[in-house]
């Protein structure tokens, strides 16, 4: 199997998984758009990848359905097709349930659960046309629940259930699906700051190996859902 030149869309590419994810696609020969909030972190993200003619930034907020199409139009016009989608956008904010505050519990549905399905609707038809692939960043939080993650929890939990019924209804399409479960990653999410101390994470290169390896594999194997976590939290 050979992914030199296909392309793909990431969103949430500026930083984090989605970055790690763009560089490893780039370095396989791959054209990769990128997409964030904030138009600023968008063209930096995309000066630091290089690769000059194969990387797209996209200024697009997950939670507004027409900003995706215009995305998924622009890469289109770009580079003619779209193989490969990781809706990868996502945000977490952390409280006891009856402490939770209404806006931050909207702004984690519409970001991590309705922004991965307006990401596929968008892409759908090119999808179709490409027998792509649409792969979602879940979280072990979609199985694993813990004390003041009911929001998180909650959108994770229906990031892997939403994944898995498309997995189901898109693949009489030649379209594979697949959900990434991550546990401890050294990312920037929720206000860390990566360095040493994250030695022990998962790193956003190994998601980016997974992701490749995925691309790999022969079209008749699909791993629908792939959980995946430090090898050692003790050390941390």
């Amino acid at each position: 199997m050979d992914i030199k030149g296909k392309v793909a869309y990431i969103t949430g590419g500026t930083k984090g998984i989605g970055y790690g994810v763009a560089q490893s696609l780039l370095q396989m020969g791959m054209k990769v758009a990128i997409s964030g909030r904030n138009q600023d972190a968008v063209g930096k993200a995309v000066e630091r990848l290089g690769n000059k003619g194969s990387v797209l930034g996209i200024t697009s907020n997950v939670t507004n359905f027409q900003n995706e199409v215009t995305a998924v139009n622009k890469i289109i016009d770009t580079w003619g097709k779209l193989d490969v989608v990781l809706a990868n956008a996502g945000v977490g904010h952390f409280a006891p349930v009856d402490q939770m505050e209404v806006e931050d519990w909207n702004q984690m549905v519409q970001t991590n659960l309705t922004g991965a399905f307006y990401t596929l609707k968008a892409a759908m038809e090119a999808l179709k046309a490409s027998k792509g692939y649409y792969m979602t960043l879940a979280s072990l939080a979609g199985t694993n629940f813990f004390a003041s993650g009911a929001g998180y929890n909650a959108t994770k939990f229906g990031v892997v259930g939403f994944t898995q019924a498309a997995m189901l209804d898109l693949r009489k399409y030649g379209i594979k699906v697949t959900t990434i479960m991550p546990g401890s990653v050294a990312t920037y999410f929720n206000g860390n700051e990566p360095s040493e101390k994250d030695a022990w994470k998962i790193q956003p290169e190994d998601i980016g190996k997974l992701v490749i390896d995925l691309l790999l594999m022969h079209p008749r194997t699909l791993p629908s859902k792939i959980e995946v976590r430090p090898t050692r939290p003790d050390l941390k």
